[in-house]
């Protein structure tokens, strides 16, 4: 990648450090999984499907179209970098304000609540937002305008039937507690969306 190989390595760790801790929750989803099934309709591959597919095909587009990359590719590689630490960052706290109630599988328990502390205070899926910025932090760092598009656009729509399931669970099983907790609180974007 042009202008990419001062920070590749800081591009592999991240990827590496991202993905243990993507496998660390499944690790533990599954240690601890209930014999019933997970609600989630196959959002969980939905997901797993779009975010990966828009980081590999976004990078792979910085190579199969030049005309698309963006200027000083150093400076989109480290803002990418960032990024996607931000993203993590806010994933990581989403699953600690969330505790053990935090699942990588749609499955809302009877005697759970409405959490509103740490990243929840902002938005209602701060995790799926810390999944948004780190693809967003791969198309940044790849340094081309077109897989900047593709990394924002492809995992965002990959989440809003995930969204849409969780929600539906969430509001089955805790009710008015979550109704009243969606109109205080964004899904996503503080203040926005």
């Amino acid at each position: 990648m042009r202008g990419m190989s001062a920070l590749s390595t800081p591009f592999q760790v991240s990827t590496f450090c991202w993905f243990a801790f993507e496998v660390s929750l499944l690790v533990r989803d599954l240690v601890r999984r209930k014999v019933r099934p997970s609600r989630d309709r196959g959002t969980r591959l939905i997901v797993s499907l779009s975010l990966g597919g828009a980081i590999v095909l976004g990078w792979l587009l910085h190579g199969w179209v030049p005309a698309s990359s963006t200027p000083a590719p150093n400076a989109f590689a480290l803002a990418g970098l960032v990024v996607i630490w931000i993203g993590l960052a806010l994933r990581i706290w989403a699953v600690l304000a969330l505790g053990g109630s935090f699942s990588t599988y749609i499955q809302v328990e009877g005697d759970q609540t409405v959490v509103t502390r740490g990243p929840y205070r902002w938005v209602r899926h701060p995790s799926y937002t810390g999944l948004l910025l780190i693809a967003l932090g791969f198309g940044i760092g790849a340094g081309s305008w077109l897989s900047l598009l593709i990394c924002a656009i492809v995992p965002l729509l990959g989440l809003l039937p995930r969204i849409a399931v969780e929600e539906s669970e969430l509001v089955r099983v805790l009710g008015e507690q979550y109704r009243s907790y969606q109109t205080t609180t964004h899904r996503l974007v503080p203040g926005l969306w």
